[in-house]
Formats: C-alpha cells, sequence, structure tokens
C-alpha cells in the first residue's frame, strides 16, 4: 500500500503571483484514490471527534477508496452543507489532520504525514457541484408553516439557513453588504475560495428555497421586533465581527494605513485588483508593511505582493509579528505559500509609532523588539518588549491585521433585551444557541470571538436544531 502522502499540485509561486487565480489544484481521481487508501479506518477514529460538525471521516474516505464518491458526498452533506468551501479554508491542520494516528509525535504542525483529509473534502465537494448532486430533502410538515430570520450571511448564517431549509422551514437572510457571503467573500482572496465557488454554495441554498435579501441592515434598516412582527417566528445574528481592532500607537490615522479588513474589502468584495473595470480604487505602496500573524494577515500580505506585481512594482511586503513563527495562529499552508510568494517575515517585534510625512502619508514604523515570556491565557508565551531596542524601517503602506471584534448595530439596538459580555460578544445557551432574547439564536464571531469557518459552522448545526426545537414548542430535544 502506498503509504506516501498525496498533496494537490500547486501553481508556481512565480506564476500565481501575477494574478488572483486559484493556488491549489483539486485531486484528480487517481490522486483522491491513492490518498484515501492510506487511512488506517481505525476503529475509533479521533479525526471525527475534532471535526466541530462531526462529519464521518471514516465513512467518506472508505467511499472514495471504493470510488463511490456519490455516497462520499452524500456522507458529508449529511454534516456540512459546504464542503467545497470547507475543503478550502478549514484549518485542518489543527483539527481533524492533528487528530490523524499517522501524525508522528514530534509533527509540531500534523502536516507531514497525516491523511489530508480537507484535500478529500474538498474533491468530493468539487464533484458533487460537477454533478449536480443535491442532498436528501429531510422535511418535516410540522415545520414548514413557520419563517426564519437570519441576520448575516457569513459561514455560521449559511450553515443555519441550509439546514432549516432542508427541513421545510421557510428561511430569509438578511445580508449588510450588497453580495452574500459575509467574511467568505469579503475577506478570503478568490485565490483561497473562488468566488464561483462560493456562488455555487449559496445558489444552492437558493435551489432549496432560501430568501437573499441583501443591502440590508437589521438593527437599522428593520430591527428585530419588527421582524417579529412581520411574521418571523425565529431569528438567528450571526452577524460577524466586523470591527477591526486597532493599535493605539501615534500615527495610526495616517494615509495609507489601513486596516486589513477594509483592504481586504476592497480587494475582495470590491473587486480594486480590477481597478478600473470596477470603481473601487485602493492605493499600492512600494515598500509594505502587514502587521499580524494571523490568517488575515497572510491574505492580506499575499494580497499586497499580487497589487504590487500586476502593477509592475518591484514586490516588497513584509509581515511584523510580535512572537515566532511557531506561535503564529496562521494556517501553515497560508505561511508556506506566503514564503514562496515572497513574503518576508520578522519575528519577535512590535510596533511603536507610525511617522508621516508633511502630507500626512506614512513613510516609516518604528518597532521594538520583543522576547517571549511567559504563557498567556491563549497558551502562547507572551512577547515582553525589550528595552531600548527601537529600529526604524522605511514603508509606504501599512496594513493592520490584529483582529477583529463584534459588530454592534444589532446589540446596540435591543439594549436590555441581549446580554453580552465585556468584549461586545452575545452570551447564548451554548446546547442551543439561544440569546436571552426569547425566539432570537446566534453563532459565529459574534458569539465566540473570531474564529474559523468550520467553528462558526459548527454554531450554525448546533443553533439550527435549537430552533427547531423552539418552533416545536414541545420541549422535546430535536434529535436529526
Amino acid at each position: 500500500m502506498d503509504r506516501e502522502v498525496i498533496l494537490p499540485r500547486e501553481r508556481e509561486p512565480s506564476l500565481r503571483i501575477e494574478d488572483f487565480g486559484e493556488v491549489v489544484s483539486c485531486y484528480t481521481e487517481e490522486e483522491a484514490i491513492r490518498e484515501a487508501s492510506r487511512c488506517l479506518q481505525c476503529k475509533e477514529p479521533l479525526c471525527i471527534n475534532s471535526c466541530p460538525v462531526n462529519i464521518d471521516i471514516k465513512k467518506f474516505i472508505a467511499q472514495i477508496k471504493k470510488r463511490d464518491y456519490k455516497g462520499a458526498y452524500f456522507t458529508i452533506r449529511e454534516k456540512n452543507n459546504f464542503p467545497s468551501i470547507c475543503g478550502r479554508v478549514c484549518p485542518a491542520e489543527y483539527r481533524c489532520r492533528k487528530s490523524c494516528v499517522l501524525t508522528k509525535k514530534d509533527d509540531t504542525f500534523a502536516d507531514k504525514k497525516a491523511i489530508q483529509i480537507n484535500f478529500l473534502e474538498r474533491f468530493i465537494g468539487d464533484y458533487g457541484v460537477r454533478n449536480n448532486l443535491e442532498a436528501t430533502s429531510l422535511k418535516d410538515e410540522r415545520l414548514s408553516k413557520f419563517k426564519v430570520a437570519v441576520v448575516g450571511s457569513g459561514p455560521a448564517g449559511l450553515s443555519v439557513a441550509g439546514e432549516l431549509a432542508r427541513y421545510g422551514v421557510k428561511v430569509v437572510i438578511f445580508e449588510t453588504l450588497h453580495k452574500p457571503g459575509g467574511v467568505l467573500r469579503y475577506g478570503i482572496p478568490p485565490f483561497r475560495l473562488p468566488e464561483e465557488i462560493l456562488d455555487g454554495e449559496i445558489d444552492y441554498l437558493k435551489k432549496i428555497g432560501v430568501k437573499i435579501i441583501c443591502s440590508f441592515i437589521v438593527g437599522r434598516t428593520k430591527t428585530l421586533e419588527e421582524l417579529f412582527n412581520e411574521g418571523f417566528s425565529a431569528i438567528f445574528l450571526g452577524v460577524g465581527a466586523g470591527v477591526p481592532s486597532l493599535l493605539g500607537i501615534k500615527g495610526e490615522n495616517l494615509s495609507n494605513v489601513y486596516s486589513a479588513n477594509e483592504f481586504l474589502t476592497r480587494v475582495n468584495l470590491m473587486k480594486a485588483y480590477r481597478f478600473p473595470d470596477y470603481h473601487t480604487p485602493i492605493n499600492i505602496g512600494r515598500r509594505i508593511i502587514v502587521i499580524g500573524g494571523g490568517n488575515t494577515a497572510m491574505d492580506a500580505a499575499r494580497v499586497a505582493i499580487r497589487l504590487q506585481v500586476m502593477n509592475k512594482i518591484t514586490p516588497s511586503v513584509s509581515v511584523f509579528y510580535r512572537r515566532t513563527e511557531k506561535e503564529m495562529p496562521a494556517r501553515r499552508l497560508e505561511i508556506e505559500h506566503a514564503k514562496e510568494e515572497g513574503v518576508k517575515f520578522n519575528f519577535l517585534v512590535q510596533p511603536k509609532e507610525f511617522i508621516g510625512d508633511k502630507d500626512g502619508f506614512v513613510k516609516r514604523a518604528v518597532f521594538l523588539k520583543c522576547r517571549l515570556g511567559e504563557e498567556d491565557s491563549s497558551g502562547r508565551r507572551r512577547p515582553v518588549v525589550i528595552k531600548d531596542s527601537d529600529f526604524i524601517e522605511d514603508c509606504d503602506l501599512i496594513i493592520v491585521a490584529i483582529g477583529l471584534k463584534p459588530n454592534q448595530v444589532v446589540t446596540k439596538s435591543v439594549l436590555g433585551k441581549l446580554d453580552i459580555n465585556k468584549e461586545g460578544e452575545i452570551i447564548v445557551n451554548p446546547n442551543t444557541m439561544e440569546t436571552t432574547f426569547r425566539g432570537v439564536f446566534a453563532g459565529g464571531d459574534i458569539v465566540g470571538g473570531e474564529g474559523t469557518v468550520i467553528e462558526a459552522m459548527g454554531m450554525g448545526k448546533r443553533a439550527s436544531r435549537g430552533i427547531i426545537s423552539y418552533l416545536l414548542s414541545c420541549g422535546e430535544k430535536f434529535s436529526p
């Protein structure tokens, strides 16, 4: 049996930085079978428990090995409505692949020997799209009389909508932006998640009856009370965390200092990389600094280097992070791709001040060197500033990617009815995802803070079960 890991093919770095085309190719049929054949089919597969939506990984891999791709598709869809999306963006190395028994004990990032579960999921998801496969309807006539509002069309909202619609609930999604998808559309670049893949998964929801209304701000356009008065029996809040965290240092308000949120939204959602065909301009620096170490920072850096190449600017993009590479929360794959594409990394440094010219444009950044101290609440060693370690870096564009905070438009519109914590996150019953506002449920980043796509979808699955139990109003636990 072939025990060598079968990795999907990737476009050459020198070619892929010239456009926004997808970097990683889908497995061929033979590649998928060879990789699936490596699976030991453990008696007690740990990988399943490590998946936030509990996909039967063992079963769908066995089906791939038997060339039963249709069966594998339906196995995945029992738990996950969006396999083509998750197969591309799920941080499997921290989840199912990390739990794989083939992972070597000294393999820090669980990438070297584990079964490439996410790429197999992507192979099956794309197979389902190509062959127009649709998940089995679970329609329950008791639920067809109910109408549920889903606020936000990010991963949590899409997950809830898909689950409820399959059971016959009438679902309407309200999206603030002019296109659905939430962070999947504005936050993740097309070279990681192509627009046609996202659109295809969203179109599936429309086929099963989900209505999507864009450019609609719940809390402003209409309140939660008004939605209830219009006949919605329950409301799910999946509004995400769309407010950028700030450094709080001098010079942060200079021109050409972007939050990663604005930078990526301009490029991904509003197509700034295709200006002037699309009417959204964006400044492109010659010396670009990205501050942060998460997936958003990697996306921003890789987008920036593409913009430079596409505008015939010699690439110069550097990431500055206050811990070491080992502590970076970004996916290992994205870090390696960034390195291959020419992004430079500077570790154990944190910004102190940004300096501008007489016209108010950033020109230099002052940094402090750090060392690692004791572990903090995240389990990572805390960066400690080294005294008198200041140094200066020239730059003409800075992207700050240090995290996001909850969007509070909805929560502020119903003060006193929704309990929130000090971070502005909605407090829910963890089993049902119901809030303190009766009939209102929540999930995703607005509940747990910044998380992954699959974690948000996991919360959406839980919320859908809670909503159905609430709609049935019989007090019995709903068990699909």
